[in-house]
């Protein structure tokens, strides 16, 4: 019987991960509309028998709702991450490449980013492009690239110094025809890791905005929605309306954090042997 190693593990991790929240994306577009239906025959009823999540003070199911509103956020969160690591990447590879005068400006435009409270600048311009899923995207993916950005610029930086480089250099290849054809193979895994790994902050803050009342609009079904609604009820007793929502937020997000983990050894060379 073949032994079963650690890569292969982590493989069987990652492949579970991405099949578990494909699963909740899907599932959450399909029941988009019967998230919205209310019936006061059935409110406020507590978890078990048909409503395994509880019903609401407007008779909606629970389960429902909260599986759209993951869904939701996965989308978000996957759209902006996506925008943030490709602008990222492109400021990256810009700072190393094009001098020291671009190094300089698009260093204090990270520094200048990263130097503003996180959340007040993703309200700011959240409110900015007018909140809804617009004003989420443009503000979650506006706030995550520095950190990639910098992680991008430095392998750039080290590249410069390969002896292929140097001698592409020689050649008379221009600065950006070596980027695109000698650095970005090489910064790939790195930016795919990334990717992933601003999945779970997208999501998180998208959230976050939301419950505090600058993301999405009170008639979606969104888990910061959700929980925002949620509070008026747990003094009265009705405690799952924030415990499963607040907890499936949790799970999707630790999966997410588990998948790029997992992306990051299967691309570590020094875990080929392990």
């Amino acid at each position: 019987m073949r032994r079963i190693n650690g890569r292969m593990m982590t493989a069987a991790l990652l492949g579970a991960a991405v099949l578990f929240l494909f699963v909740i994306t899907v599932a959450g577009h399909m029941y988009a509309e019967e998230a919205l239906v209310t019936d006061f025959s059935r409110k406020d009823l507590s978890p078990g028998g048909a409503y395994i999540f509880g019903t609401d003070w407007l008779g909606r199911d629970m389960f429902i709702r909260t599986l759209t509103g993951l869904s939701m956020s996965i989308q978000i969160g996957i759209l902006a991450a996506c925008v943030s690591s490709v602008l990222a990447l492109i400021l990256g590879v810009l700072a190393a490449t094009m001098g020291k005068t671009a190094d300089a400006l698009i260093t204090w435009v990270i520094d200048l980013v990263m130097g503003i409270p996180h959340i007040l600048l993703l309200i700011l311009i959240s409110y900015a492009f007018g909140k809804g899923f617009k004003g989420v995207v443009v503000g979650v993916a506006l706030t995550h690239w520095t950190s990639l950005a910098r992680v991008i610029r430095g392998e750039v930086l080290q590249l410069k110094e390969a002896l292929y480089i140097r001698a592409a250099q020689k050649l008379g290849m221009s600065q950006l025809k070596i980027a695109w054809k000698h650095m970005l193979p090489h910064l790939f895994p790195q930016f795919l890791v990334g990717l992933i790994l601003t999945f779970p902050h997208a999501i998180l803050h998208e959230a976050s905005i939301t419950f505090l009342g600058f993301g999405l609009p009170p008639e979606q079904p969104a888990i910061g929605i959700i929980l925002s609604e949620s509070m008026k009820y747990l003094a009265m007793g009705r405690w799952w309306l924030a415990l499963f929502p607040g907890l499936l937020l949790v799970f999707t997000v630790v999966l997410f954090d588990v998948a790029g983990e997992s992306l990051r050894k299967l691309l570590d060379p020094g875990s080929t042997h392990k």
